[in-house]
């Protein structure tokens, strides 16, 4: 174990953890709400410091993002625990559990991503806040070896850590689940606003940003919603935002339907009109797979599942009518 960053000792004795929006008070031999921080004696530790559950080289689609080295792969990693309690979350083996680990030190994961001549570095597969100093100390170490940062995350975070990673940080998908408080609360057993204020805090820092929102019949999945989100990425994030609208499958404790394709596409025509750059996944569709230019419609990247092919670009520009796209190759 290492011991944690961002906590306070309190005058009764206790422990205040700082890192996230739940900010748990602890006592000696508790862990916190995140399954990954525990208190022993007077001091904070990181259970998951180092602790690895997966290791993979994946597609940078698969993260997912569109618009960041299309095409490429990167070495993806992720531990234990998380931050939220999502009773849909697909992850739920490692995220809601103490599942069975290995060991590895920052230098083995940045030597293992240039031996597979990997852009750079993911973390992923759970909510790699939580994995805090790891996840810092890694990427230090990658962005001195020229390597990218790749943060796959809830968004849920205290703007004093996030302030720390940021620099480190050169991409993210953030999962903002829905629009509404009510769902948070229910559904994920946390808070909207904090995931917002660091969506925000990312482009202002111009690290590039994608969206995922996980469409749930009954809980998400309606005309209003869709426009409330939309309007809220365009106008905060900006209207060239990548978007992702994924198709949702019963899992761990949530039982509703899966989402009808239909769906999918009716969400897809509304978020089209005001942010060019949305896409479908985990569903069958002939809408939201490619990227097309924003000015002429012409096909810049065709997608067939993982299968990639830049078609029309020049460098970053359409190769049909010379439009600048908003794409880091």
């Amino acid at each position: 174990m290492k011991e944690a960053e961002h906590y306070k000792k309190r005058s009764d004795g206790k422990i205040g953890c700082l890192l996230c929006p739940h900010a748990c008070i602890l006592t000696d031999g508790e862990v916190g709400y995140c399954g990954a921080r525990k208190v022993q004696g007077d001091e904070l530790f990181s259970l998951n410091y180092g602790e690895t559950t997966s290791i993979a080289m994946d597609p940078i689609e698969k993260k997912p993002l569109y618009h960041f080295h299309p095409g490429t792969e990167i070495l993806s990693i992720g531990t234990f625990g998380c931050s939220f309690h999502c009773d849909f979350c697909q992850n739920y083996e490692i995220s809601q559990g103490r599942p069975s680990t290995y060991s590895v030190t920052s230098g083995e994961i940045v030597k293992a991503a240039k031996e597979r001549n990997s852009i750079g570095i993911a973390y992923t597969y759970n909510e790699p806040f939580i994995w805090f100093e790891f996840v810092k100390e890694t990427s230090q170490l990658a962005r001195r070896e020229g390597l990218v940062n790749v943060l796959v995350t809830n968004g849920f975070f205290n703007p004093q850590p996030l302030a720390e990673l940021l620099p480190l940080t050169d991409a993210a998908n953030v999962d903002v689940k829905s629009i509404r408080e009510d769902f948070y609360k229910r559904l994920c057993k946390a808070k909207l606003r904090p995931v917002l204020d660091t969506c925000i805090a990312m482009v202002k820092a111009k690290v590039h940003v994608e969206v995922t929102n996980l469409i749930i019949p009954g809980e998400n999945d309606t005309d209003e919603e869709f426009k409330e989100l939309s309007s809220w990425i365009c106008d905060n994030l900006g209207k060239m935002t990548p978007v992702h609208l994924s198709a949702y499958f019963p899992h761990y404790k949530l039982t509703a339907p899966p989402t009808p394709a239909a769906t999918l596409e009716r969400a897809y025509e509304i978020f089209s009109k005001v942010l060019p750059y949305t896409y479908l996944g985990n569903v069958l569709s002939s809408k939201g797979s490619s990227t097309d230019c924003p000015g002429c419609s012409a096909e810049l990247i065709s997608r067939r599942g993982y299968d990639v092919n830049i078609v029309g670009l020049n460098g970053r520009k359409c190769a049909n009518c010379g439009r600048e796209i908003e794409i880091i190759k």
